[in-house]
C-alpha cells in the first residue's frame, strides 16, 4: 500500500502587463510550456504547449490569451494538470516569451509585467522581471517529477536574449550556476 502523496498536482501559472502607452505597437507576451522525458529531461522537448497548441493529452491549455495587455487582472493563463501526464513524462519547464514583431522589446521596456505560478489557493511564487530587463524570454517555472511520481516545483526566473524559435529548443537545458 502506497501513501497519500503530497506533491503537486495541478498548477495555474498567470502573468499580466499594462498596454504600451498610446502610438506604440501593443506589447504581447506569451506563455509556454515544454515538456520532457525522463530518457531526455534536458534535451529535446516532446512537445510545446502555447499560443493555439495545446499538449497531446490535454493535460496542458492555455486558458486565456491576450494580444496586448488589455484584460482584465491577468491577461495570460496557464493550467497544468501535472498529475494527469503520463509518467514518461519527467520534467515540464515554464515559460515567457515577448513577441519580436514590431522591433526588439524587452522586459525592462514592458510596463508592469507580473507573474503567479499557485496550486490551489496557494501561491508558489511571484515575480515582476525586474531581475531580468535586458531579456526577451524567460523561464519561470520547473516541475520535476521524482522516483515516486511526485511533482516538485523549482522557482526562479532566468532570462534569455534568443528569439522566440531558439528560446523554446533552449528553455529545458540545464543552467548554469
Amino acid at each position: 500500500m502506497t501513501g497519500f502523496g503530497k506533491g503537486i498536482r495541478g498548477v495555474e501559472v498567470a502573468l499580466k502587463w499594462n498596454p504600451s502607452p498610446a502610438g506604440r505597437p501593443p506589447s504581447d507576451l506569451d506563455l509556454v510550456a515544454a515538456v520532457f522525458t525522463a530518457d531526455d529531461a534536458y534535451g529535446q522537448a516532446a512537445h510545446l504547449v502555447h499560443f493555439d497548441s495545446r499538449s497531446p493529452d490535454g493535460t496542458i491549455f492555455l486558458n486565456r490569451d491576450s494580444p496586448d495587455g488589455k484584460g482584465f487582472g491577468w491577461d495570460e493563463v496557464m493550467t497544468l494538470e501535472l498529475h494527469r501526464l503520463d509518467r514518461r513524462y519527467a520534467r515540464v519547464v515554464v515559460g515567457v516569451v515577448i513577441r519580436q514583431e514590431d522591433g526588439t522589446l524587452t522586459f525592462g521596456q514592458i510596463l508592469a509585467p507580473a507573474l503567479r505560478v499557485r496550486t490551489g489557493y496557494t501561491d508558489l511564487t511571484e515575480d515582476d522581471f525586474t531581475t531580468v530587463p535586458d531579456a526577451t524570454a524567460a523561464t519561470v517555472a520547473e516541475f520535476v517529477r521524482d522516483g515516486l511520481g511526485e511533482w516538485s516545483f523549482r522557482a526562479g526566473v532566468h532570462g534569455f536574449a534568443e528569439d522566440p524559435t531558439t528560446f523554446t529548443r533552449l528553455m529545458g537545458r540545464v543552467r548554469e550556476a
